[in-house]
């Protein structure tokens, strides 16, 4: 999970960041969290993270609020 004071967009939540929340909905629709990861690991390493700090941010998307259950 991002932490919210580091987005670099407006996401109009207090829960999520810019990337997992536009125009009042959640981006990702689906409900399967090992599909969200992984393209949410693809877009970080296209931006040019480092693989690891990619994996570590991969792995807290499962605590954000969307996917607990």
């Amino acid at each position: 999970m991002m932490p919210l004071d580091k987005d670099p967009g407006v996401s109009g939540s207090d829960k999520y960041c810019s990337y997992c929340f536009k125009d009042g909905k959640l981006v990702y629709e689906g409900n399967d969290v090992n599909e969200f990861k992984r393209r949410a690991y693809e877009g970080m390493r296209q931006k040019g993270m480092n693989p690891i700090t990619a994996k570590f941010f991969t792995w807290m998307i499962g605590f954000a609020p969307r996917w607990k259950k």
